[in-house]
Protein backbone atom coordinates (compact mmCIF):
# COMPACT_ATOMS: atom_id res chain seq x y z
CA UNK A 1 0.00 0.00 0.00
CA UNK A 2 2.89 2.51 0.41
CA UNK A 3 3.35 2.39 -3.33
CA UNK A 4 -0.09 3.79 -4.14
CA UNK A 5 0.29 6.05 -1.28
CA UNK A 6 3.24 7.66 -2.79
CA UNK A 7 1.63 7.52 -6.04
CA UNK A 8 -1.34 9.38 -4.69
CA UNK A 9 0.42 11.90 -3.41
CA UNK A 10 2.78 12.49 -6.54
CA UNK A 11 -0.73 12.75 -8.41
CA UNK A 12 -2.07 15.04 -5.67
CA UNK A 13 1.14 17.26 -5.91
CA UNK A 14 1.05 17.57 -9.78
CA UNK A 15 -2.95 18.18 -10.11
CA UNK A 16 -2.22 21.02 -7.48
CA UNK A 17 0.81 22.86 -9.47
CA UNK A 18 -1.68 22.40 -12.56
CA UNK A 19 -4.63 23.99 -10.33
CA UNK A 20 -2.11 26.71 -9.53
CA UNK A 21 -1.11 27.32 -12.97
CA UNK A 22 -4.96 26.85 -14.24
CA UNK A 23 -5.96 30.21 -11.68
CA UNK A 24 -2.76 32.05 -12.84
CA UNK A 25 -4.79 31.61 -16.24
CA UNK A 26 -8.11 32.51 -14.90
CA UNK A 27 -6.43 35.63 -13.06
CA UNK A 28 -7.49 38.04 -16.32
CA UNK A 29 -10.80 37.40 -17.42
CA UNK A 30 -12.36 38.73 -21.16
CA UNK A 31 -14.60 41.04 -21.05
CA UNK A 32 -18.31 39.74 -20.99
CA UNK A 33 -20.22 43.10 -21.70
CA UNK A 34 -23.51 43.09 -23.89
CA UNK A 35 -22.87 43.15 -27.23
CA UNK A 36 -19.03 43.34 -26.80
CA UNK A 37 -17.95 40.02 -25.40
CA UNK A 38 -13.90 38.49 -25.94
CA UNK A 39 -14.12 35.57 -28.07
CA UNK A 40 -11.72 34.71 -25.74
CA UNK A 41 -14.32 33.86 -22.37
CA UNK A 42 -15.39 30.52 -24.60
CA UNK A 43 -11.41 29.43 -23.53
CA UNK A 44 -11.49 31.26 -19.72
CA UNK A 45 -15.02 29.00 -19.26
CA UNK A 46 -12.95 26.42 -20.44
CA UNK A 47 -10.21 26.51 -18.25
CA UNK A 48 -12.36 27.29 -15.34
CA UNK A 49 -14.28 23.85 -15.50
CA UNK A 50 -11.11 22.25 -16.07
CA UNK A 51 -9.62 23.77 -12.42
CA UNK A 52 -12.63 22.69 -10.84
CA UNK A 53 -12.76 19.41 -12.66
CA UNK A 54 -8.98 18.76 -10.98
CA UNK A 55 -10.20 20.46 -7.41
CA UNK A 56 -12.76 17.69 -7.55
CA UNK A 57 -9.69 15.12 -8.41
CA UNK A 58 -8.24 16.42 -5.34
CA UNK A 59 -11.14 15.87 -3.15
CA UNK A 60 -11.16 12.46 -3.75
CA UNK A 61 -7.18 12.01 -3.58
CA UNK A 62 -7.37 13.29 0.15
CA UNK A 63 -9.83 11.95 0.66
CA UNK A 64 -8.49 8.26 -0.14
CA UNK A 65 -5.05 9.25 1.53
CA UNK A 66 -7.43 10.05 4.62
CA UNK A 67 -9.31 6.50 4.51
CA UNK A 68 -5.33 5.05 4.12
CA UNK A 69 -4.17 6.72 7.19
CA UNK A 70 -7.35 5.69 8.96
CA UNK A 71 -6.92 1.58 7.64
CA UNK A 72 -10.10 2.13 5.71
CA UNK A 73 -8.60 1.65 1.96
CA UNK A 74 -10.38 -1.04 0.13
CA UNK A 75 -13.23 -0.66 2.39
CA UNK A 76 -16.42 0.47 0.62
CA UNK A 77 -17.63 3.80 2.25
CA UNK A 78 -21.26 2.32 1.43
CA UNK A 79 -21.75 -1.24 2.56
CA UNK A 80 -18.24 -1.42 4.23
CA UNK A 81 -17.54 -4.77 2.76
CA UNK A 82 -13.59 -5.28 0.86
CA UNK A 83 -13.65 -3.97 -2.72
CA UNK A 84 -12.17 -6.25 -4.73
CA UNK A 85 -8.20 -5.44 -5.61
CA UNK A 86 -8.78 -5.73 -8.93
CA UNK A 87 -11.13 -3.27 -9.21
CA UNK A 88 -9.15 -0.91 -6.54
CA UNK A 89 -5.86 -2.03 -9.57
CA UNK A 90 -8.28 -0.44 -12.30
CA UNK A 91 -9.66 2.25 -10.57
CA UNK A 92 -7.76 3.07 -7.32
CA UNK A 93 -9.41 6.49 -5.93
CA UNK A 94 -12.82 4.48 -6.22
CA UNK A 95 -14.71 4.40 -2.46
CA UNK A 96 -17.11 1.85 -4.04
CA UNK A 97 -17.31 -1.82 -3.99
CA UNK A 98 -18.75 -2.96 -7.67
CA UNK A 99 -22.33 -3.77 -6.28
CA UNK A 100 -22.50 -0.21 -4.74
CA UNK A 101 -21.27 1.36 -7.68
CA UNK A 102 -24.27 -0.39 -10.20
CA UNK A 103 -26.66 0.11 -7.27
CA UNK A 104 -25.61 3.85 -7.52
CA UNK A 105 -26.74 4.24 -11.56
Amino acid sequence: MEEEKRKLQKELENLQREIQRLGEKLASKPDYGFGRGDPAIYEWEMTLARQETLKERVRRIENLLRRMEEGRYGACERCGEPIDPERLKVLPHTPLCIKCAQARR
